[in-house]
């Protein structure tokens, strides 16, 4: 793992959407197509941004995303196909394919739909997010690390889901859904190149937890140090509780 600090969430999001591209633009050059997977939630606004700026032939693209609430209308503004159609979607030419995970219909069946599509497309570069709780798309602990299948019904803990209301997604605690369709973790870590974008002082003890605890499905993210090509990009406020030696093996600020 490559560990990147800068000053603020802009610069972080300005470094991992340029690194993105860059990877991108190579997949597309060496086999004519990317096959990218994208994170929704405040932590990605920075790295979104500057990613819809880059040069890019979109229509060489074919997307996925980390989850969705089982549920929860298109049209509710935590809906994270509402995030990526309005963030991303409608601000680029389109897309080879984008496949968004739909939680209004049968989850089983959605699973499926989802899990031989991905298989099909072979990951080159997959953007995530850590939680507060430590989890890896919507894979709270303790997160299953064995499961082959590519997405996953989960069970949102208390923790993660105060953190959605927290964020301001949601009118009270007791609006945020309880489920969710989420991609495993074995199927993140399939992926060719991880993008790990990771600003704000919440997220600073699950960023140590991260770097500095066992890897554990007690602390999902934690499995991202196993793969062999994540670049994890932190501000200085979630990097603010690592240990001098943790920041040492960083590649210093950006």
């Amino acid at each position: 793992m490559t560990i990147l600090i800068s000053k603020t969430a802009e610069q972080l999001g300005q470094s991992a959407g340029q690194a993105t591209a860059a990877l991108i633009q190579q997949a597309i050059a060496e086999r004519g197509q990317a096959n990218i997977i994208l994170a929704t939630g405040t932590s990605q606004f920075a790295t979104l941004q500057q990613l819809i700026q880059e040069d890019i032939d979109w229509s060489r693209v074919v997307m996925f995303h980390l989850d969705e609430y089982i549920g929860l209308p298109l049209s509710h503004p935590a809906s994270f196909r509402k995030y990526l159609q309005e963030r991303f979607l409608n601000q680029v030419s389109p897309l080879k394919a984008s496949y968004l995970i739909n939680g209004e219909v049968d989850a089983q069946e959605e699973t499926r739909r989802l899990g031989a599509l991905i298989q099909a497309h072979p990951i080159d570069v997959a953007l995530v997010g850590i939680g507060e709780n430590g989890h890896l798309a919507f894979n709270d602990p303790p997160a299953d690390f064995d499961t082959e299948e590519p997405y996953l019904i989960v069970d949102l803990d208390a923790a993660c889901r105060r953190q959605q209301f927290n964020e301001g997604w949601f009118p009270t605690l007791d609006d945020v859904p309880t489920q969710a369709i989420s991609m495993s973790v074995r199927q993140i870590m399939k992926s060719r190149h991880i993008i790990c974008s990771v600003p704000d002082q919440r997220k600073a003890q699950a960023v140590k937890d991260t770097l500095e605890e066992p890897i554990s499905n007690l602390f999902p993210a934690s499995i991202l140090r196993s793969h062999p090509n994540c670049q994890l990009y932190l501000d200085e406020p979630a990097a603010s509780l690592l240990s001098t030696e943790t920041i040492s093996t960083s590649n210093g600020l950006t």
